[in-house]
Formats: structure tokens, C-alpha cells, sequence
């Protein structure tokens, strides 16, 4: 396990997350570590048509060129918000020529669990998939951050109760059904791969989709 270097307080570099993954849309606004703005809209089905007000809603178009990175919710959840935040933020990173980051959706909502836990415990999360699968990661806190001891992936409910008990893991947490709230989290997590020097271009950012619906098994 590798622990991460202290974060530098002296940043002041401002960054946006955009979280879509659950249909409820969330923004968020982070200058350095220091929360700016955070704000969620229950889109659903509504978010491809409404997207775009709400950014401008939430952040006027003379503050676009201040951002220094962009956060986007990689999934999994739905399909469909997953990608539509995916295009979005690439859009925009694209145009602006900035930085974009990745996040997982259940590192978001591990990250939301953080202040709650105590030093070197275990944090396990869960979020329903299909066909009886399960999307389960396994996290350590350390220092109030997360080490990811077993990123997201699809597991048999049996398979994953399994790791629990080896790891010895007392509680699991699921998700809830909206998500958007935790995209303060997501833009936490983005920044601290910023202070570590990480800046991805647009052009790699992928969802995850987790399993597509033409899969008859997991991988």
C-alpha cells in the first residue's frame, strides 16, 4: 500500500466537477482545498435538455477561463448520464484546454463516508448492477484519504460477502439512488491528483460503464 505525500495548502488552483451519473446533476465549485459553490438539479430524464442552462446557471460565462481543471463522474450508474456527462466534460475541457479528471462514482461517495471513519479503517461500498450482479470497491482511510485496496469492478453477491470476511470488513455501505450530491467529493478527489502533478488530457477520459447490456458474462 502506498500512502500519499501531505497535500499542499498553498494551492489555489479552481476546479469544477460535474457529476451526472445518477440523473440527479451535480456541480460543484473548489478553489484549492476551499469548497466554493456546490449546487443539485432531480434532472433525469430531463438532464441531455437541461445540462447546459444549469452550467451557466451555476458558473457565468466570463468565470469559464478562470478554471484550471475540469472533474467529471466516470460511472458506473446510468448508462446514459454517464455519458452524457462524459461528452460534456470532454467539451469543455476540449475548449478550454484544461485538464480533465476521471473519478470514480464510488470513490465519490466512499470519499462522502470519509470524516466518519476512523484512521486506517476499512470503507466498502456497493452499488447495484444487473443480471444479480453487484459494483463493490473496497477502500482504507488513511489520513482522512482514501487508498484504494480494490477499485470498482463487477462481483457475485457471494464472491464479494467473501472479501468482506477475509478482509474482515464489519460494515458495507450502499449507495443511494442519487448521487449527485457527492460532487464536492468528486472534485476532493480530482484535486488531489492535481497537487500530486497529474494533468490528463481530454482525450483520455473514458467512462465506465461497468457491464454493457449486450454482456452475458462479467469479465
Amino acid at each position: 500500500m502506498t500512502v500519499p505525500p501531505p497535500l499542499s495548502l498553498a494551492d489555489h488552483s479552481l476546479g469544477l466537477a460535474i457529476h451526472t451519473a445518477t440523473g440527479q446533476l451535480g456541480l460543484a465549485l473548489q478553489r484549492g482545498e476551499n469548497p466554493v459553490a456546490q449546487q443539485t438539479w432531480p434532472l433525469d430524464r430531463e438532464l441531455l435538455n437541461r445540462l447546459h442552462n444549469c452550467l451557466g446557471d451555476f458558473l457565468p460565462s466570463q468565470q469559464w477561463s478562470e478554471l484550471d481543471y475540469l472533474a467529471v463522474a466516470q460511472g458506473p450508474g446510468s448508462f446514459t448520464s454517464v455519458r452524457i456527462g462524459m461528452v460534456t466534460a470532454r467539451t469543455l475541457a476540449q475548449q478550454l484546454q484544461i485538464p480533465l479528471f476521471t473519478i470514480s462514482t464510488l470513490a465519490c461517495f466512499a470519499q462522502s463516508l470519509v470524516k466518519a471513519c476512523d484512521d486506517g479503517e476499512l470503507l466498502a461500498v456497493t452499488m447495484p448492477a444487473t443480471r444479480g450482479y453487484l459494483y463493490g470497491a473496497l477502500y482504507q482511510i488513511v489520513g482522512e484519504r482514501l487508498i484504494i485496496l480494490d477499485c470498482d469492478r463487477l462481483w457475485l453477491p457471494e464472491d464479494w460477502q467473501q472479501l468482506m470476511a477475509d478482509k474482515g470488513v464489519k460494515q458495507i455501505h450502499a449507495t443511494p439512488d442519487q448521487l449527485g450530491i457527492t460532487a464536492p467529493q468528486l472534485l476532493t478527489l480530482a484535486w488531489q491528483h492535481w497537487l500530486l502533478g497529474d494533468r490528463p488530457h481530454w482525450s483520455a477520459a473514458q467512462p465506465f460503464y461497468g457491464m454493457s447490456p449486450t454482456d452475458s458474462v462479467a469479465n
